[in-house]
């Protein structure tokens, strides 16, 4: 059983930085600077260039940077509110990740760079001086998918210890992202540590399975030609990874004591697994789910054929999304046809539209309702 964070960005980065044949060098000047005004200047040097633009999920579009006559190019964004962001430059038309910033969002299909607009006190996602869970990397042979995947698991300050048992979450990520998404770009490890530390939330056991039934992209490239069963990463969490974590982790074995949750493509798999599975699940969150059924009546069909009995099982069931987020009208009709019915649930409307920021706000509020 390995405990780290995943290393990938740092190695990233180490690899970009070394030089054969020479002893440490001098930590290099940031490729961006915050201002106290929350504008950001960002700089790259690339005097061979023809075209270099910004692209990042704070801009519209891909914007130009400035080349001054040494070569290096600038660009400095509008005031931004505290928050992480990501970005990329455009080199001549290439997309490219910031090679001197070790802070990586790794995906699926694609990578980008992220920083920091720090506020005036820590956020929910910082790094704060209390104590701190671990997360361990495990991994196992999928029956359901038949292949060898990968497990991210969260324990809490103090499980190596204790003896007592702890409820789960099991934390579902995007499309493009992959089963370390939620730690490493999500920050759901320090999430969990300052809301515990406050004693705003129940220490929990969080697991974060990859999303796709296939076998893990860090194993290498998939060589198979056929799409799995819509239902096979459903099966693969009720049959393999709940099991696995079952017997290998001192969890709480009950409904009541297991959550599911996930954004975006996360989001509509918790709906479509958690709504079937309510002997399994009685609390849920989704976060700007991805529903490709717009009639919720018949796409969860087990909850709205008796509202009465699902109400005596769900304990919470959580839903939020932005309001410039184009999933937006799915979730609002979704929280419509639940007030119809008369399911509880809690339906959260926010600013900005399918970013990171909002994701991890919604965890910071969700979880603090688990488990009560």
């Amino acid at each position: 059983m390995l405990r780290t964070f995943s290393l990938a960005p740092f190695l990233f980065a180490s690899l970009l930085l070394a030089q054969p044949g020479r002893g440490p060098r001098q930590p290099q000047k940031p490729s961006y600077e915050v201002h106290p005004d929350g504008t950001v200047t960002f700089t790259l040097n690339a005097p061979d260039a023809a075209s270099v633009k910004m692209s990042g999920d704070f801009l519209q579009g891909q914007q130009p940077m400035q080349k001054g006559e040494d070569g290096v190019w600038t660009f400095t964004t509008p005031p931004l509110h505290p928050a992480i962001y990501s970005y990329l430059f455009v080199v001549d038309g290439v997309h490219v990740l910031d090679p001197i910033n070790p802070m990586v969002q790794l995906g699926e299909r694609s990578s980008d760079s992220m920083f920091e607009v720090p506020a005036s006190s820590p956020a929910a996602y910082d790094m704060q001086p209390v104590p701190h869970g671990a997360v361990r990397i495990e991994w196992y042979t999928s029956k359901t998918v038949d292949a060898p995947r990968g497990l991210y698991i969260y324990t809490p300050p103090g499980y190596e210890t204790a003896k007592a048992k702890y409820p789960v979450l099991y934390l579902l990520h995007g499309s493009g992202d992959t089963e370390n998404g939620w730690v490493t770009i999500g920050r759901a490890n320090l999430i969990l540590d300052n809301l515990i530390a406050g004693g705003k939330a129940k220490p929990m056991l969080v697991v974060m399975p990859y999303g796709r039934a296939l076998p893990d992209v860090y194993l290498g490239p998939s060589l198979r030609t056929s799409m799995p069963a819509p239902t096979a990463f459903g099966d693969d969490l009720l049959t393999d990874v709940i099991p696995f974590v079952e017997s290998h982790y001192r969890v709480l074995t009950k409904a009541d004591d297991r959550a599911i949750a996930g954004l975006s493509m996360g989001g509509g798999q918790t709906l479509q697994i958690g709504l079937s599975h309510l002997d399994r699940f009685h609390s849920l969150g989704a976060f700007s789910a991805g529903i490709r059924n717009q009639k919720p009546e018949e796409a969860y069909q087990d909850v709205f054929s008796d509202p009465a009995a699902a109400n005596k099982k769900i304990k919470l069931f959580y839903i939020a999304c932005g309001k410039a987020d184009g999933l937006f009208p799915a979730s609002q009709g979704l929280d419509e046809a639940l007030t119809k019915a008369q399911i509880n649930h809690k339906f959260v409307e926010s600013e900005e539209g399918h970013v990171w920021r909002n994701w991890r706000n919604y965890l910071a509020e969700f979880v603090p309702m688990l488990f009560r």
